[in-house]
């Protein structure tokens, strides 16, 4: 591969794959294009040898068509978490649509694709079906395509357990809606790592790896993982059903974009872990790191509600 266009490469999971692409591809010949609609705003990214970030709206047709040419691979990594009925279809299903019609017109085959654990068209939250819809634009092309479905990813920079922890600093106590739900967070370098392995390996075309860490927590357990290593930890109290999607609710409303919503109680009423019945990291041979080894190296290094700032602006980020 020379020429790979990773979209939604100026998120959280699409910086540490371009880092993992510099140090694959090699070479001044290799080039990662990153498209952006504010290209100032990746700074992270121009110091990446390789890398280029261009101004261009992947939801305009003549811009995606553009960036699509030439091409080795595509990978796809826009997303969004909150949203409504219209968002979630414009991201989430049309944008592939539009990219397997792209990449089907300029002859590029090779797809990479992260989905979500449990994506579903039956599934309790418009965030899952238009994940699973979104998978089933992309297979309507003849496309060399592979998918990858994450569970919750943690990392430096998640908007996960840093939300969490910070939120840990600013209250005396945690109300906690869905408390129970299950999750297998996976470590945002281990799926990087992944869609540059099932880049590599032909045998994961038409294929879909469920991407998982060790081991599986509630929702609860991780609030406290992440109030203990932030070196907060406050009390969690646990919130019925009713009460907590009347506190999602007014989370949807906070300025700055939503730190909650009930949609995303919808998707919890579903356990975010793997099911055994599909290919996981192990198959491409990566040993997942589990969250206690990983997230005590970067929780807690900055302090105060001066955090939630970050919180909100990175909401707009995609």
């Amino acid at each position: 591969m020379a020429k790979v266009l990773v979209l939604g490469g100026s998120g959280f999971v699409g910086r540490a794959l371009c880092e993992k692409l510099v140090d694959r591809l090699g070479g001044a010949d290799s080039r990662i294009l990153v498209p952006s609609r504010r290209p100032a705003g990746v700074k992270q990214l121009w110091t990446l040898p390789t890398v280029e970030v261009v101004r261009a709206d992947v939801h305009d047709d003549v811009a995606l068509a553009r960036l699509v040419d030439g091409c080795d691979a595509v990978v796809n990594l826009v997303a969004i978490l909150h949203g409504s009925e219209a968002d979630f279809d414009r991201v989430h299903v049309q944008l592939p649509r539009r990219l397997a019609q792209a990449c089907a017109t300029a002859h590029v085959n090779r797809v990479v694709h992260v989905s979500a654990l449990r994506a579903d068209a039956q599934a309790p939250s418009r965030y899952l079906r238009s994940k699973a819809a979104g998978e089933a634009a992309l297979a309507s092309k003849a496309l060399d395509l592979t998918i990858l479905r994450p569970s919750v990813i943690f990392g430096e920079g998640d908007r996960f357990l840093n939300l969490f922890a910070g939120l840990q600093t600013v209250f005396p106590v945690m109300p906690l809606a869905g408390a129970d739900a299950k999750f297998q967070p996976v470590w945002v370098e281990d799926v990087a790592a992944a869609i540059v392995r099932c880049l590599d390996d032909r045998t994961t075309i038409a294929q879909v790896f469920e991407c998982c860490g060790p081991e599986v927590y509630t929702l609860k357990q991780l609030v406290r993982l992440a109030g203990r290593c932030s070196g907060h930890s406050r009390p969690v109290i646990e919130l019925p059903s009713a009460l907590g999607r009347l506190q999602a609710g007014l989370m949807e409303w906070l300025p700055g974009g939503p730190l909650m919503s009930r949609d995303n109680l919808d998707s919890m009423r579903i356990d975010s872990v793997a099911g055994g019945e599909l290919p996981g990291l192990s198959r491409l041979g990566i040993q997942a790191a589990a969250v206690e080894a990983i997230a005590p190296l970067y929780l807690g290094h900055e302090q105060g509600p001066g955090r939630l700032d970050a919180w909100r602006a990175a909401s707009h980020r995609r």
